[in-house]
């Protein structure tokens, strides 16, 4: 069985997430699901021996049936937050990896996912320059979309308070 890297204690919780920006059309992918009130990354949990990398092709084709290759390593976030749905309440520090995917210059697919409590998960393209429209994290994407960058980010957000 494989073993996600992190852990919740008390009310503690550290996980390690890799995470994919598939941008088409002026569009980026989030992810929704059934029992939450806002739209999230596509991504999830590094598997234990698994890379970032390798997790987040998993991850993505998990939830979208479409096997998009990494471009590269764009953002590092530290991410501070107080859990929902089921974890909430819970005082979370999440690492995660976000991996810019490249182009397959469509925007059509059918996906079937569900999150690890078992919630109904689509898929939602959202226009880039209308992200301060919708309830979504991480909340850095709106402005990380309207840029240019070069290299790796490392973004910190606390959001606890």
């Amino acid at each position: 069985m494989e073993h996600n890297c992190g852990f919740i204690n008390d009310k503690k919780a550290f996980r390690y997430r890799a995470a994919a920006i598939i941008v088409e059309e002026g569009c980026v992918l989030f992810a929704r699901n059934d029992e939450d009130d806002y739209f999230y990354s596509v991504g999830g949990a590094v598997h234990m021996g698994e890379t970032s990398e390798e997790a987040v092709k998993r991850e993505v084709f998990e939830e979208t049936g479409l096997n998009y290759e990494v471009d590269h390593l764009a953002v590092i976030h530290e991410n501070l937050f107080i859990g929902s749905s089921g974890l909430d309440g819970v005082d979370f520090h999440e690492l995660t990896l976000y991996y810019l995917m490249k182009s397959m210059g469509k925007r059509d697919f059918t996906s079937q996912s569900t999150t690890e409590s078992g919630a109904k998960e689509t898929m939602h393209w959202l226009p880039i320059d209308e992200l301060d429209k919708f309830k979504a994290y991480p909340t850095f994407m709106k402005e990380y979309l309207k840029s240019e960058h070069s290299g790796i980010e490392h973004i910190i957000s606390d959001e606890r308070y």
